[in-house]
Formats: structure tokens, C-alpha cells, sequence
């Protein structure tokens, strides 16, 4: 039997023995540790040199490398004088893989999970593979080596950086500080940016020993990527806070092997030295012993994604809840207020609210930054697309920064020039504009409303409410999309276009999609409008009149999703007993804080929920943009957001949410239109019918016939 021993500078407390058959040969395998003293560690090395075949040492790496520079540690090098009659591994070559291999089994098996994530290693030079592996998906790096190394107040913040460091820390690796860079105010100050930069990183990379003077504060809902993390370690990182521990070690016999004591055992057993082992030895073992990297949730599942939304004021009166400005603006002229809107529309985007505490049902948390440029509709439209383009392009810059995985554009923003798609092209982060979940958003919010006005027959059993609904700019992007969604809620389905070609097509594929739907056709609106329950309008008109609302059926439900809008505050004031809709605004779930943005508490536009949703769901990917809205994509996003918890909170109209009072308000006005309407008839039909009762016998109709 051979003997492999790992010496470890872990706890002592957690020291292991056992005998097994690896590769086949039979081992006694033990594990001591060296309480955090490199002197213990050298007298441990000595007791065993002449007692085990193998020795495997945990205390630091032998070598590393930063790009082209190789280095190799002096105080691994003295280590390995010590035993000179054993072979002796540090594992780094196994470790590399192992600890690589963790990270891209977590980006595979979890989803995009470091995508955009803000990560800190302590140690950029002794594990560069693995920051090269996480590059990959993330440019937020952070190396402490300048700060743990040398005591300089200073972090590095791209591979780049880290590899020009690398260049120089060999003449710097003996350099000993001045007593002022050694002083207890340098200490703590070092001690104080390695925690403030711990609080910024959503994933550190550590060796647990040098975890241990961090506690909850540091390390509450981290994800740790580390080595040889066995129960006791996950229990206390547990009580530490951290949700999410990465490791490359795999679980053998019950015992959490690290790579340098592993290594020692593919030495014992193949009988070669531990840098005779080749790559192709490695992989042949893994994959035979069926070894895996592990992914341990301490405190149960828990999975925070990110994201940015972009807004910006939407008129002067924005301005005006800013202390300083609401006194000026009382004082001033309103030329003043004019030239604070050009003024902002060039201010440099910030952070205008933190967003946190949104928990889907599926266990996955979503946090976010609303991101606020200056221009307001007006000054918007008065520069061209490129200066809005420049604008949101610093927002995604800012965002990337804060770790976001995905940004959405909002109001404005996303309709001007080519509607999302240039700034998706040229921005660091995926780009979604919304419109999808606001397309979906309007008609939930129109069949609820259809529901609530309560003045169409109720359903029997599980029947579908039988209406008639007409889509007005059918064949454009977002009415094909309400026109397919229709076909599968209405009794009867109008759509209207002037595009007669394009109306036949869409009439065939909506009937290959819902063979029993019944759909008519029209080049204008008026034709059967006074007939309609519920009128989508999805015109591109641009302030064209596509409509008369005074030929609509009172107690009628119209969704203007078209923007800019259909129907003007104006023609929508003409008909009070008629309920014209904008919007549907979403509920999210979970305990929401979030600054206002004219909408109650957890209650956020389908634009901003649709980021949302595709956070939750961990899919960072430019979803929504240009003017072409896919019906695949409305669905799609319709049911994520059920996946994850979305309600309808609100129906929105020109004049903000609609209450409970205001649909009455409606319903009682429709029922007082329609009886009015009624009597009118009624009172037409009167005079012919008296009329018809004062004709002389031969004068009336059939009279011959009756004599």
C-alpha cells in the first residue's frame, strides 16, 4: 500500500485519513493541516518525506503566469529543498483545470450566469487561466495584487492591466516596504479598499483562508469561486451569508480532494513524477474516475440576475421636483425653464433610482438601476438620432459598469431613429426597447377592461366572452401581432388596412395558426365600426385621423398601442361613455423598492418588466428592437412573464391608471348612451306606426287583398 499525504495550511480540525483503491493500486491517504503557519508546514513536510511516496503541498502555487511571463514562487521553491528524497506537487497544472473547468460547467449548467458579472480576485497572477476563461463572459474584472502584494492603493481592472503588472512583479517580488508601508494605518487602509471592493463584486475569487477574517458584511450573497471547500468550510461560509460557492475540487470517497492532494495521488498511483504527468493523463483520469466540479448552494438556491432601464423627463415639470430648481422655476422666467430642458438634454446620464426585492416563484431575484438621460420628448425629437444614440450609449457604458446583464430603453428613447436597433448594435450590453411585453401588456389590459365593463352577455361554464374586436393597421408590425391574438380571444375579427395584398396574406397565415377563427376584412374603419366591443388601433399615422370615435358603439373598449398615438387627448375627451386605453401596466412580484415613477408601489410599465422578465430569466440578448415586433416574441414574453410571477396592475389611459371608480364611471355612461340611443329608436318608429293606424283601409298595405 502507498502512502500520499497533503499538507494543507487549512485547520488541523479538519484533517482526514482513508485507504482506497485508485487506479488500481491501494492507497492510505491523509490530509494535515498546518493551522495557517508555514513553519508547522515545513516541519510537517519533514515527518513525512521519509514516511509516504507522495506529497502533495496546499500551501501556495509553485508558479504562475501572466500572458507570456512565467514566475516561479521562492517560498514554493524552498518548500520542495526541504523534501528532498519525495516527489512533492503543488497541483497547480490539476488546479488550473479543475478551477476552469468549475467555471465554465457554472456559465453552462446555470445560464449566462457571468455574463456582465463584477468579479474580484485577490489574486489576478496566480489564477490568470481562469480570469482569461472569465473574460469571456465579462469585462467587470478586478485584481488585488497591487493592494495584497505590494500595499499600493490600487486595483487592476482589465486582463491588459493585470499583464503589464505581471511584467514588473518579479524585480518587486523581494522588494521589502518601508516601515510607513508596513504601519497599521496602511494596513487598515489596504484592509479598507480590498472590503469596499468585496462590496462592489457580485463573484470573488479566494482562497478560503483568505476569507476568513471577512464575515457578513463582505460576504452576504456572494458567489465564491474557490478550492477545497468541504462541509465545515461551507457551513461557515453559510453563516457568512455567502448563496452561491463554485468549486473546482471534486468529492471522492466522501472527502473533498484538493488539487494538490489529488495530484499526488495520480503520481502514487501511475508512478510517474508529478511533472511527468501529461495534459492527456489528466483528462483520461477525469473522465474515467468521473470526477466533477461542484456548484453548492450554502443557504439554498438563490440567484440574483441584473439589469438597467433608461428613462428620461417627459417635460419640464420633471425638472421641478429638483429642490433647487422647484424654487427657482417660481421665481423665474419661463425662459428659464426653457433653457434648463436644452441645457439637460446634454447632461451626462446617472442613476436616478436603485431597484431590488423582485423574487419570481422560481427562487430567481432580479435587481436593477434606473438610468436617467436628460432630454425630454421635445428635445429629443429636435436633435438627431445620433445624439440620442451617444446619450444612450454612455447609459449602457454606466450600466456595464454598475454589472447590469441587460438594459432596456424607455418612453422616447426607444422610437427614435431606428428604434433600438443601432444602439443594440454599439452597445457593450444585450438591448430590448419593450415593446413586445407592451404590445402584450395593452390588449391584457383591453380584455380585462372588455371584462370589468360587464356589458356583454356573461359566458356559460368555460366559454370564451363572445365580442367582436377590430384591428385598425392589420398588417403593420405590432397590429399583424394584435390581429394574430385576436383571432384566438374575439367571436369575430375585423382587420383593416389599406394594404388589400398584404391583408389576403395575413388572412391565411392567421388561419393556418386558428382554423376556426372568423375573420373580415376592410380597407377602412368606418365601414363596420359602430358594430365593435373592443378597436385596436396600431396605425403608423403619425397624427393621421384613422378613426371617427363618434361612430363607436357606446361602452366600446379602444387600445391605441400605436405611437405616437391614434386617438388625442382631445378625441378621447369627445366620448366619455367610450374607455380608450394606452397601456398595461405590469405588477412584479415580490417586495419591490424602487423610486417613483408615477405608478404605485411594485407596479412597473411593460416595457421596464419586459427587461425584467428577461432578467429573471437569465436571458441577456438583444430581444425587442426595431420597429418589427415578431408575434413569436409577444407570446413568448406574455408567458415568461407568468413563469415569473407578472399580474396586470393597471390599465393606463390618457390620463394616467383608470380606478375602479373611473370604469363604473364608463360602464354608467355607456348604459345611459345606449338607453338614450334606444329611446331614440323607439321614438323614430312612433310617428310611422300612428301614421300607419290613420291610412284609410284601401290605403294601407294588403287591404284589397283583406276585402
Amino acid at each position: 500500500m502507498k502512502t500520499v499525504v497533503g499538507i494543507s495550511l487549512g485547520a488541523s480540525t479538519q484533517d482526514f485519513k482513508f485507504n482506497t483503491m485508485f487506479l488500481g493500486h491501494r492507497l492510505s491517504v491523509h490530509r494535515v493541516g498546518a493551522n495557517g503557519s508555514i513553519a508547522k508546514a515545513i516541519r510537517l513536510l519533514k515527518y513525512w518525506e521519509s514516511r509516504a511516496e507522495v506529497i502533495g503541498l496546499g500551501v501556495i502555487k509553485d508558479r504562475y503566469e501572466a500572458g507570456a511571463h512565467g514566475f516561479v514562487e521562492q517560498d514554493s521553491a524552498s518548500l520542495k529543498a526541504v523534501a528532498s528524497r519525495v516527489p512533492v506537487t503543488f497541483g497547480c497544472a490539476l488546479g488550473d483545470i479543475l478551477q476552469e473547468w468549475a467555471v465554465r460547467h457554472a456559465q453552462a449548467e446555470l445560464g449566462n450566469y457571468f455574463n456582465n458579472a463584477r468579479v474580484l480576485f485577490f489574486s489576478g497572477l496566480k489564477n490568470y487561466k481562469l480570469a482569461l476563461a472569465l473574460s469571456e463572459h465579462t469585462e467587470n474584472l478586478m485584481f488585488a495584487d497591487p493592494l495584497l502584494q505590494l500595499g499600493v492603493p490600487k486595483l487592476l481592472t482589465s486582463i491588459e492591466a493585470l499583464k503589464l503588472y505581471g511584467t514588473g512583479a518579479h524585480y518587486v517580488r523581494d522588494w521589502e516596504p518601508p516601515g510607513v508601508m508596513t504601519s497599521d494605518l496602511v494596513r487598515q487602509w489596504t484592509r479598507f479598499l480590498l472590503r469596499k471592493a468585496m462590496h462592489k463584486a457580485s463573484v470573488i475569487v479566494a482562497n478560503l483562508i483568505d476569507l476568513d477574517r471577512f464575515g457578513l458584511e463582505e460576504l452576504a450573497g456572494k458567489t465564491i469561486i474557490t478550492s477545497t471547500a468541504s462541509e465545515q468550510r461551507i457551513a461557515q461560509l453559510r453563516d457568512k451569508g455567502v448563496h452561491l460557492v463554485i468549486d473546482g475540487s471534486p468529492v471522492f470517497k466522501g472527502r473533498v480532494l484538493g488539487p494538490y492532494l489529488l495530484d499526488a495521488m495520480i503520481s502514487a498511483a501511475t508512478g510517474k513524477h508529478p511533472d511527468a504527468i501529461a495534459q492527456d493523463d489528466y483528462l483520461e483520469i477525469i473522465t474515467g474516475q468521473k470526477l466533477a466540479p461542484r456548484i453548492v448552494y450554502p443557504n439554498g438556491f438563490k440567484r440574483v440576475n441584473r439589469f438597467a432601464f433608461v428613462i428620461h423627463p417627459l417635460s419640464q415639470e420633471y425638472f421641478k421636483k429638483v429642490k433647487p430648481i422647484e424654487l427657482l422655476s417660481q421665481v423665474s422666467p419661463p425662459v428659464f425653464m426653457d433653457s434648463l430642458e436644452k441645457i439637460m438634454a446634454y447632461a451626462p446620464p446617472f442613476v436616478y433610482s436603485r431597484v431590488s426585492g423582485i423574487r419570481s416563484p422560481t427562487g430567481v431575484e432580479a435587481e436593477g438601476w434606473l438610468i436617467s438621460v436628460g432630454g425630454t420628448p421635445r428635445e429629443i425629437m429636435q436633435h438627431s438620432p445620433e445624439f440620442t444614440y451617444r446619450r444612450l450609449l454612455d447609459a449602457a457604458a454606466m450600466a456595464r459598469r454598475l454589472g447590469a446583464q441587460i438594459m432596456g430603453l424607455g418612453a422616447f428613447t426607444k422610437v427614435v431613429g431606428d428604434a433600438g436597433v443601432s444602439v443594440a448594435r454599439r452597445s457593450p450590453l444585450p438591448i430590448t426597447t419593450g415593446n413586445s411585453y407592451s404590445a402584450s401588456g395593452a390588449l391584457w389590459a383591453a380584455h380585462d377592461a372588455l371584462l370589468r365593463m360587464r356589458l356583454l352577455p356573461a359566458p356559460k361554464g368555460r366559454e370564451r366572452v363572445k365580442f367582436k374586436a377590430m384591428v385598425v393597421g392589420a398588417t403593420g408590425a405590432i397590429g399583424s401581432v394584435c390581429a394574430r391574438l385576436m383571432a384566438k380571444a374575439a367571436e369575430e375579427v375585423y382587420m383593416v388596412s389599406p394594404e388589400t395584398a398584404k391583408l389576403l396574406a395575413l388572412k391565411e397565415s392567421i388561419l393556418q395558426e386558428t382554423p376556426d377563427a372568423k375573420l373580415f376584412l376592410a380597407a377602412r374603419a368606418d365601414k363596420n365600426i359602430a358594430d365593435m366591443d373592443m378597436i385596436v388601433t396600431a396605425t403608423s399615422g403619425a397624427g393621421k385621423r384613422v378613426l371617427d370615435i363618434m361612430q363607436v358603439k357606446p361602452g366600446c373598449v379602444i387600445t391605441d398601442v400605436a405611437r405616437p398615438l391614434d386617438l388625442p387627448p382631445e378625441e378621447v375627451a369627445k366620448r366619455p361613455d367610450v374607455m380608450v386605453i394606452e397601456s398595461g401596466e405590469i405588477q412584479l412580484p415580490g417586495d419591490v423598492y424602487m423610486k417613483n415613477i408615477g405608478l404605485p408601489k411594485g407596479v412597473a410599465y411593460a416595457c421596464l418588466a419586459e427587461t425584467i422578465v428577461l432578467a429573471l430569466e437569465g436571458r441577456f440578448e438583444n430581444f425587442t428592437v426595431g420597429r418589427a415586433i415578431e408575434w413569436e416574441k409577444v407570446r413568448e414574453i406574455y408567458q415568461l412573464g407568468l413563469k415569473h410571477g407578472m399580474t396586470l396592475a393597471a390599465i393606463s389611459g390618457v390620463n394616467g391608471p383608470f380606478s375602479d371608480g373611473d370604469i363604473e364611471r364608463v360602464r354608467e355612461r355607456a348604459l345611459a348612451a345606449r338607453a338614450d340611443k334606444a329611446a331614440l329608436a323607439r321614438t323614430a318608429t312612433r310617428p310611422q306606426k300612428a301614421k300607419a293606424r290613420r291610412r284609410p283601409n284601401a290605403a294601407r298595405p294588403g287591404a284589397k287583398a283583406a276585402a
